[in-house]
């Protein structure tokens, strides 16, 4: 099986470097490989997806609820608009569900009415607002206390991790090149190129995008000497429920927002789970994504109560997300063409619906003030296996070598695929993102003995099992 290259390439000169593969990073490298750009991809991790994008709902929004007229808003939509265009090409899976964001309260239900003209001023036309019987008669194991809600039809559930590893994939495909385990440390600009130093060696390009997620003003401080944001993590945390706990209902279910966050959300996964969460907490630490017991139990306590039959499902995982938020409400994308550096930060937590929109509206602001490039002429298409809980799998097809993961169906040549490859799992997080081997009910009792034996020599940490 081959592994990641992480050699820096010699003596080249690229028209842009990408720091960050989260699905931001992802979104970026493909743009830019598409419209002609010699592009490098620079991972601090073994592999990508490590960072803020590996805990997020999973959602494509709409941007129903976005401030009108902000960066957020317009990218949100064009993201969408994009990902709808490409993803038979790409073969990615989409649940469309709609979702429904219920009231609860009085005062949540006097907020109704602004969320739909929100909505509207938004191009979101086709919400509805409903009563609580509607709500009952679409969605009958919502608690009976609901009072009121609005319907947003074209909300709905996408692959978080196979959407932008299909992203870098394309990309690679096209041209780019990407090197993990490898740290920016430092850099300079000489008025025509970026020479940027790294725990591997220096490299140079003439455009550098910060797409460092929740270490990016540290990067714009290394590079650059300042930052015009403030990382402030915030941990959300998530429960994962029993497959059989999605045949309780059809929409997404989500709560009137705060000043603070969107709230807890209750929705099927497009792997047949039930996810509930995020939780919104502020943290000093950028890389703490532990789960806290009490607060978990007072989330389950939550979903139960807006779902009451909830109770009869057992949970079966637990993760927790870091989301980059910053001072700011709006996402900060800073463009300095003097010095031919871009900043993209504080994406939060609807960057995997607006990675593709950030990166066309970045690759439009960069266009404005560089030489011209030429768009490939022919553009390879890569295709993926389906996690989809109700697509084609691998082990409905002949010749897979048998499944190793009952809970999850995972095949062998499902796990040989995702180690090989330009972008070859290198570490067991991300095997699971690629493959979703042990993240079953059992979360890998019976199957981690085997995966081991699969994956001898692999992995720099070895799975954890007795491979004799």
């Amino acid at each position: 099986m081959s592994q990641p290259v992480n050699e820096l390439p010699a003596n080249e000169v690229f028209d842009v470097i990408v720091i960050g593969a989260g699905v931001v990073g992802c979104a970026m490298a493909r743009r830019f490989t598409l419209e002609g750009a010699k592009t490098l991809v620079i991972e601090k991790c073994p592999d990508i997806l490590e960072g803020a994008s590996k805990g997020n709902s999973a959602i494509l929004h709409t941007g129903f609820d976005a401030p009108p007229g902000s960066l957020e808003h317009q990218c949100v939509q064009s993201g969408y608009r994009e990902f709808m265009n490409i993803r038979e090409q790409l073969d990615l899976p989409v649940l469309q569900t709609g979702a429904l964001v219920v009231a609860w309260t009085d005062e949540q239900n006097g907020s109704l009415q602004g969320i739909a003209d929100k909505a509207r001023e938004n191009g979101v036309e086709d919400i509805q607002m409903l009563t609580a019987q509607r709500i009952r008669e679409h969605e009958p194991e919502l608690a009976v206390h609901v009072k009121a809600g609005v319907s947003v039809p074209g909300e709905f559930v996408i692959d978080p991790w196979t959407t932008p590893y299909v992203y870098l994939l394309q990309a690679l495909s096209n041209g780019a090149r990407l090197v993990r385990n490898t740290r920016v440390t430092g850099g300079e600009f000489d008025g025509q190129q970026w020479r940027l130093e790294t725990s591997g060696g220096s490299v140079r390009g003439k455009t550098v995008i910060n797409c460092a997620g929740l270490y990016g003003d540290e990067l714009d401080q290394a590079l650059r000497g300042r930052a015009e944001f403030e990382i402030r993590p915030r941990k959300g945390q998530f429960l994962v429920y029993d497959k059989a706990a999605s045949s309780l209902f059809k929409s997404i279910i989500l709560p009137v927002p705060s000043e603070k966050t969107k709230g807890v959300v209750i929705t099927r996964t497009i792997f047949g789970n039930v996810l509930v969460g995020p939780t919104a907490e502020d943290q000093d630490s950028r890389d703490d994504a532990s789960v806290d017991s009490d607060i978990l139990r007072g989330l389950q306590q939550t979903a139960e109560e807006m779902m009451p039959r909830l109770a009869s499902y057992p949970v079966t995982a637990t993760y927790a997300g870091i989301r980059p938020a910053t001072q700011h409400k709006d996402y900060c994308i800073r463009f300095d063409p003097a010095s031919n550096y871009i900043s993209v930060g504080g994406i939060r937590s609807t960057g995997l619906t607006a990675a593709l929109g950030i990166a066309g509206h970045v690759f439009d602001r960069y266009n404005q003030h560089s030489p011209p490039l030429s768009p490939l002429a022919n553009i390879t298409w890569p295709r993926v296996n389906t996690l989809a809980q109700d697509g084609k799998r691998d082990w409905m097809k002949p010749g897979n070598s048998g499944i190793v993961c009952h809970c999850e169906l995972v095949t062998r040549r499902e796990i040989h695929q995702a180690l090989s490859g330009p972008l070859a799992a290198a570490s067991l997080g991300a095997l699971k993102r690629r493959t979703r081997v042990t993240m079953g009910r059992c979360q890998g009792f019976y199957c981690s003995a085997e995966l081991g034996r699969l994956t001898s020599g692999c992995f720099e940490d070895p799975i954890g099992v007795d491979h004799d």
